[in-house]
């Protein structure tokens, strides 16, 4: 049976507004409220003085959300006595909507959310972001959090020695990206969960021929559901691919570029190539979104999908038409596919959902004072719980338990559970396993096992930074491009792979390469002390 539960997850893995003026350019530190504005002190209220911030951040991913009316998200606006001046980006635009006004410095708002952890020190360098270590007076609760966080202070410490940004916190084991089978659809074929990508192929195969959902069609069973930006974390593994992070150290602490490697990227390309060729990767891979998947799985018409675990019981089970919250009517989680290699998930960095404060903002102070509430343990009990009463209820023995309504997945998105898009929300495990049902929790356990760290977040130096900023995006965009063309067959594998590796290094991969050996043995050396 499904747990009493509510989402503290967000699956993972984005139109501008009208953005008006936050002000001129200035470093004030007050928030107009006078020398009289008693001294804050972690709570709310911030402000004596009622206050408006302008927030420059992202839309829910849930379509139908409107997150500026989550009744979470208005209650630390009302608690911290500060109304928000929206300006949100769309979720699913944002990186390309907000990327180049933060590189032209086009942006009027106090509060910030990045698009990306800026490993490469490019919007700190601008001088966008006030350097908040400065301010570390009107935020107490976000100096104890580094204090008690000594790795991920560090992780945030830029070349400089100042702290820029409040970052939200990922669970980094737990709840990632997972291979998922229709289990009735396993058992109909009288088959186990595949574990190698031989044994993956024969059951891609078998849907394909064969009438899985019973219609009385053979032909309209699609064997997999798989969006294309999880494609490198389902397959990339089997090859000893770490293609999410893009740069990889072996056990010699030796780095490398997972989509250069010349034997397994290679073998990686020629596997998907060889799906789509059978038809078992579908021919408009490109095209296909979260929305899609759920259509086809609540038409009974998939077998296969990978996504965040999140969907698993969340998602995808709960809209199959013969689901009764047990493990044997689901989509269910399952051990990596190995290939050449043994597999693994790549998990996921722990800090992420970085927020910083406008350098040009005529209120650096209350906007530093509303970022440390809004990151305070007051707050983050609310993203993770939400309301007594409302969301949940306290047992005799002091536990929580969710209340039937935050059964309904659509509600609890609307209601504002971890609004990461617009506050530094921090995740959690043990809610989460109280979310989701029972047999969900279990196989998230069961895959903790199989997750892998990411590459480390290291800030890069000054000259680092240059150089990955003048190269890097070239050899993603060519990486990107040059996948599609052969999977689909548009590029052969076999007669210019090798031209591929060599159009790669002449946009000066090997110099990027020899940055992030640099940046590793700085991580290694660092962890070591």
């Amino acid at each position: 049976m499904k747990k009493k539960a509510l989402s503290v997850l967000l699956v993972s893995a984005l139109a501008i507004v009208s953005l008006a003026g936050c002000g001129a350019s200035g470093s004030g530190s007050g928030g107009g409220s006078g020398s009289k504005e008693p001294t804050y002190s972690g709570s709310g209220p911030i402000t004596e003085k009622a206050g408006t911030l302008k927030i420059l951040a992202q839309t829910s991913n849930y379509s139908n959300v409107d997150i500026t009316q989550a009744p979470i998200v208005k209650k630390v606006f009302e608690e911290a006595n500060i109304t928000p001046d929206w300006q949100l980006l769309d979720y699913n635009s944002y990186e390309d909507a907000i990327t180049p006004m933060l590189s032209a410095g086009n942006v009027d708002a106090d509060i910030i959310k990045l698009p990306d952890n800026d490993p490469n020190q490019t919007y700190l360098k601008s001088g966008m972001f006030v350097a908040l270590d400065e301010y570390f007076d009107y935020m107490p609760n976000f100096s104890k959090w580094l204090n008690d966080h000594p790795v991920q202070k560090a992780e945030l410490t830029a070349e400089d020695g100042h702290i820029y940004y409040v970052p939200g916190v990922n669970v980094a084991h737990d709840y990632q990206p997972v291979l998922m089978f229709n289990q009735v659809w396993l058992d109909k074929a009288g088959k186990t969960a595949p574990e190698t990508l031989d044994d993956f192929t024969e059951l891609l195969r078998y849907y394909k021929a064969n009438d899985m959902n019973g219609n009385g069609d053979a032909d309209d069973e699609i064997p997999m559901s798989i969006m294309a930006d999880f494609l490198p974390y389902m397959f990339g593994p089997a090859f000893g691919l770490d293609l999410i992070s893009g740069f990889q150290a072996d056990d010699n602490g030796v780095v490398t570029y997972a989509a250069a490697d010349a034997e397994n990227y290679k073998a990686y390309l020629q596997y998907l190539n060889s799906l789509y060729e059978e038809g078992l990767l579908e021919v408009e891979y490109t095209s296909i979104d979260r929305d899609k998947v759920i259509e086809r799985i609540s038409n009974d018409l998939t077998g296969v999908a990978f996504d965040f675990s999140w969907a698993m019981s969340m998602m995808y089970s709960n809209v199959l038409p013969y689901y009764d919250g047990t493990a044997a009517t689901a989509f269910v989680g399952t051990k990596p596919l190995s290939g050449t290699h043994e597999g693994f998930y790549v998990g996921r960095n722990f800090l992420s959902g970085m927020f910083g404060v406008n350098s040009k903002s005529k209120q650096i102070a209350l906007a530093c004072k509303f970022l440390d509430y809004a990151m305070s343990d007051h707050c983050q009990d609310y993203y993770q719980w939400g309301f007594e009463g409302e969301t949940f209820t306290v047992n005799a023995d002091g536990s929580r338990s969710y209340t039937e309504q935050a059964l309904d997945n659509d509600w609890l998105q609307a209601f504002g559970i971890n609004p990461a898009f617009v506050f530094p929300a921090q995740q959690s495990v043990e809610a989460t396993d109280i979310l989701v049902a029972d047999w969900h929790a279990l196989i998230n356990a069961q895959q903790r096992q199989y997750v892998v760290d990411p590459w480390p977040m290291i800030y890069s130096t000054t000259e680092e930074s240059d150089t990955l900023n003048m190269y890097m995006t070239d050899i993603q965009t060519k990486v990107n491009e040059d996948a599609t063309a052969f999977i689909t067959g548009t590029k052969s594998i076999d007669a210019e792979f090798d031209q591929y590796v060599s159009e790669l290094n002449s946009l000066n991969l090997s110099e990027l390469v020899s940055i992030k050996q640099k940046q590793y043995d700085r991580y290694l050396k660092a962890l070591g002390n």
